[in-house]
């Protein structure tokens, strides 16, 4: 089977991870989209991978929790669903760069599917999972230290992730002019158009994103500013 990802970018995603992997198979089917593999059918993708990165990253958060903290149960479970809900792990994804390596087919792509949250979240699951598979329990756990739990301090409330108002309260915190969102493209038939907003700030274009609605567009734009503030 034909190796879709060229051993410089699995290399640069582990140098990201701080880990590699002794069967690079793992990897590869961890940063493969289902519309890829839709395509060339037998390319597996990352979805058997996500199921099981999803159970050793609950378990692992649980056991942590755990052993850091003398909570009750329900105080447990609460901190446990904020760590391991989709607006973290898109938030870890998007700090790591993660959406420049998947694997999609140019449809997926177009329509802004590096940036989605919800593909986001599944490669983090994925990642997870392969390192299992790969490295085992321990190595798992590490991972999920060094990408996770290390940056629990600066994963925003899932209710702050409003990505335009956040971004607009950093930059007036800091004395700067509000970003000004424009749509400058729209694609596809009617009834299902992608649209294209550019963020601009300070009368510079910024950075652009995509959406099935122009609020998406601006929304997606937004977040990627806030990554690009953090990076």
């Amino acid at each position: 089977m034909k190796q879709m990802i060229s051993d410089e970018r699995l290399t640069e995603f582990e140098n990201i991870i701080a880990y590699s992997f002794r069967q690079r198979r793992w990897l590869c089917q961890a940063l493969t989209h289902s519309s890829y593999s839709q395509e060339q059918k037998k390319t597996p993708n990352y979805e058997r991978l996500e199921f099981l990165g999803d159970a050793v990253l609950e378990l692992c958060t649980s056991q942590m929790l755990f052993e850091k903290y003398d909570w009750p149960e329900g105080k447990l479970t609460k901190t446990r669903a904020k760590i391991v809900c989709e607006a973290s792990l898109s938030y870890i994804a998007i700090t790591l760069s993660f959406g420049e390596f998947i694997v999609m087919n140019y449809g997926e792509e177009k329509t802004g599917g590096r940036e989605r949250p919800s593909i986001l979240c599944d490669v983090v699951e994925a990642v997870i999972g392969a390192v299992y598979l790969d490295g085992g329990m321990e190595e798992a756990r590490a991972l999920i230290e060094r990408i996770l739990y290390s940056r629990l301090e600066e994963i925003p409330d899932e209710r702050q992730f409003d990505f335009k108002s956040t971004l607009q309260e950093l930059l007036q915190g800091k004395g700067k002019e509000k970003p000004v969102y424009r749509v400058i493209a729209e694609e596809g038939p009617p009834h299902d158009r992608t649209f294209v907003s550019e963020l601009w700030l300070e009368g510079k274009p910024i950075c652009q994103g995509q959406g099935k609605s122009k609020k998406e567009a601006a929304q997606r734009a937004a977040e990627k500013a806030l990554a690009m503030w953090k990076s």
